[in-house]
């Protein structure tokens, strides 16, 4: 057991809810006292300490919660009686609350993100184990240092890699392509690998408004043109394949970016990063003459995330290409 105190940061999701017969589903039911309760031996860890930010289903979750979850997750940090911090969270989003925690993290003490595919009132709830692998993952010296780390089925994934998989399964979290980065045993922590090309922005306020818009077979301009109308910083498109995109997307793209705004091209698949190979319209290769920037191999949601903490920061990357493509290739 060590010294120093975990923070259980509470904020919902299924981990803490119970059947409720008014509802006729589960809804919000369990703190994070009630939660850690329901864990045997989790107090041999380490001492803990309570904080209920929210309970709230997470697709309630938005990107103002995640700033505010941020700042006050780096305020327990500073603390020098605080070794790590535990977030339990819904699945729905766990990916992307996770991702923004890290990719705006400051300290170097562990934060470790967990959820639940079972109620906690259901047959045999997942959210138990989880939650003691999570504290002793964030208990770990092994973590320091190793930014946000996403821990379920006594695995550990790295926040950009992961994602979930199933609607359902308890094993929905995966990292295609890559794999785990660790997991919590028995005994003692294991980790078997770094995430690499993790880039940190520390803006003062989230301020810039980005869009995603999902390239279907058929699309026009229609939805770029309206995201402009709105005022948005940025637009993500999420494309097929290598990015490539409908030839009638493009002339929106192209007006978009002489406006100012930047547009970034992202694709649907789980794995495999965006490049002009083609020459077609549509191509990768047509729409970056039209000024889009290519975003590598991160996901649609969180090239959206990415993009606003970045022009938060940096609102004058919003015209420079180079720079958006490379702090987006990761």
């Amino acid at each position: 057991m060590i010294d120093k105190k975990i923070i259980i940061f509470a904020t919902g999701g299924t981990i803490a809810m119970k059947y409720d017969e008014a509802s006729q589903g589960l809804v919000p039911a369990c703190t994070g006292e009630d939660l850690a309760a329901a864990v045997p031996g989790i107090g041999e860890i380490a001492p803990l300490e309570f904080y209920q930010f929210s309970n709230i289903a997470s697709p309630a979750m938005t990107p103002q919660n995640m700033w505010a979850m941020h700042e006050k997750i780096e305020e327990f940090l500073a603390r020098d009686d605080v070794a790590g911090l535990v977030v339990t969270h819904g699945t729905d989003t766990l990916e992307e609350t996770s991702f923004f925690l890290d990719i705006t993290k400051v300290s170097e003490k562990p934060v470790v993100t967990t959820a639940a595919m079972r109620g906690a009132g259901d047959t045999s709830p997942d959210g138990p184990m989880n939650i003691y692998c999570a504290v002793k993952a964030a208990a770990s010296e092994k973590t320091i240092g190793q930014g946000v780390l996403v821990c379920l089925n006594e695995t550990l994934h790295a926040p950009g890699e992961v994602m979930k998989t199933h609607s359902a399964n308890p094993a929905t979290f995966m990292s295609p392509w890559w794999g785990p980065v660790g997991y919590v045993d028995l005994d003692r922590v294991i980790l078997r690998r770094s995430s690499l090309g993790v880039k940190r922005y520390h803006p003062k306020a989230l301020t810039a408004r980005v869009d995603l818009i999902k390239a279907m077979t058929g699309s026009g301009r229609e939805y770029i043109d309206f995201a402009v109308s709105q005022g948005v910083k940025g637009i993500v498109i999420e494309g097929f394949g290598r990015g490539n995109i409908p030839p009638a997307m493009v002339p929106g793209v192209e007006d978009a970016v002489k406006k100012g705004v930047a547009v970034v091209l992202t694709t649907r698949t789980p794995g495999g990063r965006v490049l002009d190979v083609y020459g077609y319209p549509g191509s990768v290769t047509d729409s970056r003459r039209a000024g889009i920037a290519m975003a590598g191999e991160i996901s649609a949601a969180k090239a959206r995330l990415k993009l606003m903490v970045m022009l938060s920061e940096h609102p004058e990357w919003a015209t420079d290409r180079a720079r958006l493509e490379a702090e987006l290739d990761i």
